[in-house]
């Protein structure tokens, strides 16, 4: 599409010179044109939706796409379908796939199965051969080949001095050096647990997985961190005290970022009443302090971005007793209305986009992104205020392990201006007029 324009839309974009403005927004062979109170329309389709929000595109950092090696599950072309539904414009894709993405070959896969998308990918490269903690990956050739950051998904380094060196190694790769993200684990004191340790866990007879087997392992890279420098981003916290240390460690300028995951700001570890395994998550729900803790971090900046954790899993490892069950849900689709439901009423509308916007962009080191005249069209169109029930025909993913189907949630993304492309997400089709 060479030309369309935005009607009536409410700028959210902290930091942009039409912040908190509504407008018309004129786009002409993917760039934004003119901005202004009312654009004379012609023969230029019209995107025009009540309540419409628009924001520079949403980036998320923590999503698998199962490909290689799973593709049954996701795919990458799945898996960016979704993305757009769920409003994002660029996506980070974890390297746990089979073979593990760990080479030069890897990320150049991802990349080529990725061209001619609206979304962007993002390849995140393993920081360890194989993930398994022993030696590191060629961070080099994989931050040549177009990796942003290194991650080992899930799996601890326990391997201290390794830690140190990927850090090291990690600082000298780019302009500004490329994030090592961790996921704090102590996987000894976590073994075998289901959900977490509280009152809750002893109720249902579940092993708990202690608060202290993130904040233990959160402090020793901290450590390592504060002796060796470089970029530490923290995945997915859950706990009061992982907020804490990460807000102590910014107050002592540290190079150090973090994520939160959408479902730890608003489910509790309540939902496992039933033993549903649609709420069987990793870091796992914590309870209401812990909560608390998190959506205060959101607000004050401690935590940077919040995240999908988009994890696909099929009916064979989800569907099935408690105990065997897989770890994970999907998170694309759901992300914004689910951090919204959470946040909405505790902290202003644009603290929580800037959390999917400005804040994922800082931790890869990516240039911000705003809605002005004469740059290139990268947008996300939102609704912050509907009420709605997720359903079936919301979701793009193959996979739908999700405990949010049936579920009512305030506010939704509504499409993505890319360039020349528009995509409105499945319950907004047709309103391009």
């Amino acid at each position: 599409m060479n030309e369309i324009v935005l009607r009536k839309v409410k700028v959210v974009d902290p930091g942009g010179p039409h912040h908190d403005s509504i407008v018309d927004i004129l786009i002409r062979d993917g760039r934004i044109e003119k901005i202004g109170e009312r654009i004379a329309r012609g023969d230029t389709p019209v995107v025009k939706i009540d309540g419409a929000h628009a924001s520079p595109g949403w980036v998320d950092l923590r999503a698998h796409f199962r490909d290689p090696g799973e593709e049954w599950k996701a795919g990458i072309t799945n898996g960016l379908d979704a993305a757009a539904a769920g409003g994002f414009t660029a996506v980070a894709v974890l390297p746990s796939t089979k073979p593990v993405t760990d080479d030069r070959a890897g990320i150049g896969y991802l990349l080529r199965q990725a061209e001619g998308h609206p979304v962007q990918l993002l390849p995140l490269g393993a920081i360890t051969q194989g993930l398994k903690g022993e030696q590191l990956a060629e961070l080099h050739d994989q931050q040549q080949a177009g990796a942003v950051g290194f991650s080992d998904d899930q799996h601890t380094i326990r391997n201290a001095r390794l830690m140190l060196l990927a850090l090291q190694y990690a600082a000298g790769l780019g302009a500004k050096g490329l994030p090592v993200m961790v996921f704090p684990n102590d996987p000894d004191l976590a073994r075998n647990g289901q959900m977490h340790e509280g009152a809750m866990s002893t109720r249902l007879g579940l092993k708990g997985l202690p608060p202290l087997a993130e904040t233990l392992q959160l402090q020793r890279d901290l450590a390592i961190l504060a002796y060796t420098g470089g970029h530490l981003h923290v995945s997915t916290i859950s706990t009061a005290e992982s907020v804490e240390l990460v807000r102590q460690a910014k107050a002592k300028k540290l190079h150090i970022t973090a994520s939160v995951a959408t479902h730890n700001l608003l489910l509790d570890d309540g939902c496992l009443r039933g033993f549903e395994t649609c709420y069987k998550v990793l870091p796992p729900l914590r309870d209401l302090e812990h909560i608390d803790a998190l959506r205060e971090g959101v607000k004050d900046g401690t935590i940077d971005a919040i995240v999908s954790d988009h994890r696909p899993e099929d009916r064979e490892h989800k569907v099935l007793e408690y105990g065997p069950a897989a770890f994970g849900i999907i998170g694309l689709e759901t992300a914004f209305g689910v951090a919204n439901t959470a946040l909405k009423g505790r902290m202003p509308l644009r603290r929580t986009i800037e959390r999917f916007t400005h804040g994922p962009r800082a931790v890869l080191g990516l240039p911000r992104v705003h809605i002005a005249e004469g740059t290139a069209a990268n947008i996300t169109l939102f609704d912050p205020e509907v009420d709605w029930t997720c359903t079936e025909a919301d979701l793009v993913s193959k996979s739908h392990n999700t405990p949010f189907l049936g579920q009512r949630l305030t506010g939704r993304p509504l499409g993505i201006v890319v360039g020349k492309v528009v995509r409105m997400v499945p319950a907004m089709k047709g309103e391009v007029a």
